[in-house]
């Protein structure tokens, strides 16, 4: 019999994959719509993205159905500013606060908002107390935003969800298959995007971080929602610099 990890880590990379190549195929909307260039230069696809959300969205929606809705409300928040902020130099929280205040209203301001709600929703489902709600929903919304820290050069983000991902696969239950989920998604995309031929873009490296948060969110008591939810507000105030590390690696 197949443990539940490993079904949903081979679900979600069956998922990531087949969707991948269903959108290559088809390019809804015309190839010019789906196409990038890199910080090399190249041409490269947003096929994906969009793959790796709904992917890991599905896949986590079969272990929790919140844990499924914030990967897929990240992944659209994430989408919305791969296309309304393709071109604005404009990165970091600070930023797009910046604008805010001076009553604009960036792709960045409403992917913040819009993951930082959607993790806060899916906390107050996924956990009983409410400090731990909001821990959760701080874990996972971070989560999201930090993997997308790390996606600054190919395989840079989903490597680091593999890595991550990976000493939870054996402890089993509902947080080890979400980690799984998270693993199988990153897995699928990997390939493509070290070979330089797709990328993640903001569409699926903040559906893998909120993949990754969900299974923190439930597989940890108050003292580990705590230490987690500190290292990603940490690694929020340290963009730049965590941006510039994962460039050097």
């Amino acid at each position: 019999m197949i443990s539940r990890p490993a079904a949903s880590l081979a679900r979600s990379a069956a998922l990531t994959g087949t969707l991948a190549a269903v959108l290559r195929a088809t390019a809804p909307g015309g190839r010019r719509r789906w196409e990038r260039t890199n910080h090399a230069g190249r041409t490269v696809g947003l096929y994906t993205g969009p793959a790796t959300a709904l992917g890991a969205a599905l896949a986590a929606g079969r272990i929790r159905p919140a844990a499924g809705l914030a990967v897929l409300a990240a992944g659209v928040c994430g989408a919305y500013d791969d296309v309304a902020g393709a071109g604005d130099p404009r990165r970091g929280f600070r930023a797009h606060l910046a604008a805010l205040r001076r009553g604009e209203i960036t792709s960045g301001a409403v992917k913040l908002f819009g993951i930082g709600a959607a993790g806060l929703a899916a906390g107050a489902v996924l956990k009983e107390r409410p400090v731990d709600k909001v821990l959760a929903g701080v874990v996972i919304a971070g989560a999201a935003h930090a993997v997308n820290l790390l996606d600054v050069r190919p395989g840079r983000a989903a490597g680091a969800v593999l890595a991550l991902a990976a000493p939870g696969l054996p402890r089993g239950g509902p947080a080890a298959a979400l980690s799984a989920v998270a693993a199988g998604a990153a897995a699928a995309a990997l390939p493509d995007d070290l070979g330089e031929r797709a990328m993640l873009g903001d569409t699926g490296a903040h559906a893998l971080g909120a993949a990754l948060g969900a299974a923190v969110a439930v597989g940890n008591g108050r003292a580990g929602l705590l230490a987690h939810a500190a290292l990603v507000v940490a690694a929020a105030g340290c963009g730049d610099r965590v941006s510039r590390l994962a460039r050097a690696l």
